[in-house]
């Protein structure tokens, strides 16, 4: 996977970054028996996906492949003909 680049963009460590600040605060929060403080915590974990997913479509994510082209409908069926 390294060799794909995956998840190296800005997106992706800080939709990581942010989620794992919640699991470290709703972990805190089972020990110290705190019911509003774990349901802030994984409302966090939420907030850092949504974070994540709006960086990727502002273009913070993985770009397109330049080595990859979608396949045309005669490539396609020709593959199914095939």
């Amino acid at each position: 996977m390294a060799a794909a680049a995956h998840g190296h963009t800005p997106a992706a460590w800080t939709g990581v970054v942010i989620a794992f600040v919640g699991f470290c605060v709703s972990g805190v929060a089972m020990i110290i028996p705190n019911v509003v403080l774990v349901i802030a915590g994984l409302a966090v974990v939420l907030i850092g996906g949504v974070v994540g997913k709006a960086m990727s479509m502002a273009g913070m994510g993985k770009q397109p492949s330049k080595n990859f082209a979608p396949a045309t409908t005669e490539e396609r069926s020709a593959v199914a003909a095939g």
